[in-house]
């Protein structure tokens, strides 16, 4: 079989002088990385007044987020500046005690246990999309990105708050989203200068209107998931308003009940729908891969919607969407600040400086992975998995602040492929650039165009959410969870 090298932004011979690492930084971030970056297992720079020290290797990673975790458990002042003005408090950038008392209630939440409720809704949504495609020509234009988008938005509003709460606000909310990540400042100047947290951080006026948009309709929603408390509703608001803390019996004030809502919405939507584009852009260009999905899917499915049942057997539908996270991996960058004086392989790391991990050189290491700007999907069969070491890769983060949603954004993926593959391929149009971009997320650009095909007619009945889940496993046990935010 022949691999494809898909597109990377262009590399640096040598190291770039300051001001032109701040000049590419704001343009794509993953372009000031030089080819030794690549090689490198544990570096350090420093930009402006500060040191920034790079953990590229398992066993820095393993030491910075595992065993070192209480003084990297403290996200980066750009993100938390960044992403205060949207979410508060959250669990997303909030840390110490905090941290701890909200993951003890919204863990729980989003665990692999709770899939058997969402995995309907996921179904029922990709269905959703399948009907839409169908209903287009042969050979029609679509914004892959933004069809993805709105998937993924559909599938969260609908299990955050439920299906009769949900869609109708999800236009408004996307919106409001992508406008706040596209004004957002992308760079903390001021902490880059030495300057201490306390100092006011300006945004754009539109960023703040944006965040208000985003908190009248949850607290919208919540209000009235509150009114139907006694329903029975199976929604995540439902179950963050019954929660308590299982150490401290507290719960969830209304304020930071909006904070967690907008941190699951952000979350489960951004970073999905970038990973399900970028598969299909991939698979776009890869025909032997595309063919042994498709194989795959015939024979396991046989042309019915799948179910959470399916999930495990799918091996080469999870293997093919593994490796678009590993070259694309949704959060390139995970940023850490250090809150006291430590040390990693003999070097000191003084309190206050940024410590990163940087999946995309992670992923993409020459002494971790073969080929490693391939696409080859086969390197996550079952049987290859003992030639990758372990926290080699870490899409979903990995430590004390791995990503809690991992099982649903993972089962997620996985359910809405099987979907649609089995009804179109999509191909890439003509004279469409992609081009990985890195702001808060790794995006294929603003957006993905892309012609519609439809397959050999293998349409499975239409199912509702209820319906689809009688058919669903009886225990989520079987959905094995991955290394990852």
């Amino acid at each position: 079989m022949t691999h494809f090298v898909p597109p990377y932004p262009e590399r640096p011979k040598e190291p770039l002088k300051l001001l032109a690492l701040m000049a590419t930084a704001r343009r794509n971030f993953l372009a000031v990385f030089d080819e030794k970056c690549f090689e490198y297992q544990f570096f350090s720079t420093r930009v402006l007044n500060r040191k920034v020290f790079v953990c590229n290797s398992p066993d820095t990673v393993a030491q910075a987020f595992i065993a070192l975790h209480e003084s990297f458990q403290r996200k980066t002042p750009q993100m938390r500046h960044a992403l205060s003005p949207l979410l508060g408090d959250g669990l997303f950038i909030s840390d110490g005690d905090l941290w701890r008392h909200r993951r003890r209630i919204v863990a729980p939440i989003v665990h692999v246990s709770r899939l058997k409720l969402f995995a309907p809704t996921m179904v029922e949504a990709a269905q959703e999309t399948a009907e839409r495609w169908a209903a287009l020509p042969d050979g029609a234009p679509i914004d892959a990105l933004r069809d993805m988008a709105t998937l993924t938005a559909e599938i969260i509003c609908r299990t955050i708050f439920g299906p009769r709460l949900g869609a109708e606000h999800a236009t408004e909310i996307v919106a409001a989203f992508s406008a706040y990540q596209r004004e957002v400042a992308q760079l903390d100047l001021p902490y880059m200068l030495g300057l201490p947290d306390w100092v006011p951080r300006f945004q754009a006026p539109s960023v703040y209107r944006a965040a208000k948009r985003i908190d009248r309709v949850l607290d919208d929603l919540i209000r009235r998931c509150e009114e139907r408390l006694a329903s029975g509703d199976q929604s995540m608001i439902q179950m963050l308003l019954e929660a308590r803390d299982p150490e401290t019996g507290g719960r969830l004030d209304r304020r930071a009940l909006r904070n967690e809502a907008a941190v699951i919405f952000m979350a489960g939507h951004e970073t999905t729908a970038n990973s399900l584009a970028w598969t299909w852009f991939l698979l776009s260009q890869a025909p032997d891969v595309e063919a042994r999905l498709h194989a795959e899917l015939a024979e396991t499915l046989g042309g019915r919607v799948p179910n959470l049942d399916d999930v495990p057997r799918l091996v080469y539908t999870r293997a093919v969407f593994e490796e678009a996270i590993r070259l694309y991996p949704p959060v390139p960058l995970l940023g850490r600040q250090a809150l006291r004086d430590e040390s990693i392989r003999n070097r000191k790391i003084a309190a206050g400086s940024l410590l990163v991990v940087i999946p995309w050189l992670l992923h993409r290491h020459r002494q971790l992975w073969d080929q490693p700007d391939h696409f080859i999907p086969e390197r996550f069969l079952p049987e290859n998995a003992a030639a990758r070491q372990r926290y080699s890769y870490i899409p979903f983060s990995v430590g004390p602040r791995v990503c809690a949603g991992q099982a649903f954004g993972m089962t997620e993926a996985i359910l809405c492929l099987a979907t649609l593959a089995q009804q179109v391929t999509l191909k890439l149009a003509p004279g469409a650039v992609v081009e990985p971009t890195c702001r808060l997320t790794l995006r294929p650009g603003d957006t993905l165009p892309m012609l519609v095909h439809h397959r050999p007619s293998r349409a499975a009945p239409r199912v509702s959410s209820a319906s689809a889940e009688n058919e669903v496993s009886r225990s989520a046990s079987e959905t094995a969870e991955i290394p990852g935010p």
